[in-house]
């Protein structure tokens, strides 16, 4: 636990450090913090915050600069006494709904944008319902499935059958599907299939079978999108200087996507903003950058989540602020589809 003046100092040695990127000493830390102290007094708790690993001098400089425990004491701090910063410009209009992945899209590149970082954005986790299905035959044995999801999704598959069918038992198909399971889960349709097998013609039975799969194949490939924005960004940050080993674990994180997913998906476990700062999302492979994050919602639920990857020397305020906000708004784009 800190005092007041141990935590004064620190704040204004994290902000003067996140604004000017140069180790900070105890005159200039006696000016941003507004404190009547000594610089020898100021020295000391200097020596005492360091001792606690809060804070550390480069070998190049008499400065101290925070180490990540230092940025999660600064943060915590941060995130209890927020102040109701101006709303960027950009984040004052709503998205425009349209197709969700466009919506995704447009989130991504706005979360890069203002923050100057990497923005990610994981799609709408899918219930696997599908609001309509159309068949198109497109030649002998080859048909089209055309699934429309609630949201106005649309994934499309080509379907090899057994035996050849005519556009009209496609269409009679389709009609027997959107009448009776047309809301219902794939899996929901699925059983149901089972029960009802013998009251249909075995062709066309075959054919729903088949559709159902192809269904939940489809919903599943789009459940698990990662949109990423910006990751030329990070070539201009300065604290990595010549570090191209951390860039290249990076871009492989960025190109393979499967560890984001598994971040951001605890993050959508959590309430509101949440802050990884170095090592502590496990993902993130350095201890120089740091990962905000937070769900949206679609109706009440959470169905994704989105965040901000950029050095541990951001400016937190700004982008809590900037993630919290395009949180909301791609909820809302998303609830009015």
């Amino acid at each position: 636990m800190l005092d007041e003046r141990s935590r004064t100092l620190l704040t204004a040695l994290v902000e003067r450090y996140i604004a000017d990127g140069q180790p900070v000493g105890s005159r200039t830390l006696s000016k941003a913090s507004g404190l009547d102290l000594s610089a020898a007094t100021i020295r000391n708790v200097m020596a005492d915050l360091e001792e606690q690993r809060l804070i550390v001098s480069p070998h190049t400089s008499a400065g101290r600069i925070p180490t990540p425990q230092g940025y999660r004491v600064f943060v915590d701090a941060m995130l209890t006494a927020r102040s109701d910063a101006a709303t960027p410009p950009e984040l004052a209009q709503p998205l425009h709904p349209d197709q969700p992945r466009r919506v995704i899209a447009q989130a991504a590149h706005l979360l890069s944008n203002l923050s100057h970082f990497v923005g990610v954005v994981t799609a709408p986790r899918q219930t696997n319902v599908f609001r309509q299905i159309e068949f198109l035959r497109l030649g002998e044995r080859r048909v089209l499935v055309i699934l429309v999801a609630p949201g106005g999704d649309v994934q499309n598959r080509v379907l090899l059958t057994a035996q050849d069918h005519s556009q009209a038992e496609l269409v009679e198909a389709a009609n027997y599907l959107n009448a009776h399971y047309g809301g219902l889960s794939i899996d929901t349709v699925r059983e149901r299939l089972k029960g009802e097998i013998d009251v249909l013609r075995g062709d066309i039975a075959v054919l729903m079978q088949a559709a159902v799969q192809v269904g939940s194949e489809a919903m599943q490939d789009s459940a698990e999108q990662v949109v990423v924005s910006g990751e030329r960004n990070l070539l201009g940050v300065q604290d990595f200087g010549q570090d191209m080993s951390t860039l290249r674990q990076l871009f492989d994180l960025f190109e393979q996507k499967t560890q984001l997913m598994r971040l951001l998906d605890t993050s959508s476990r959590a309430e509101g903003v949440r802050i990884y700062i170095g090592g502590e999302s496990g993902v993130v492979p350095h201890e120089t950058l740091s990962v905000v994050s937070a769900p949206y919602e679609i109706d009440g639920q959470v169905v994704g989540t989105l965040g901000v990857i950029g050095p541990t020397r951001m400016p937190y305020e700004r982008v809590v602020q900037i993630v919290d906000i395009t949180a909301r708004l791609v909820g809302n784009a998303l609830s009015q589809r």
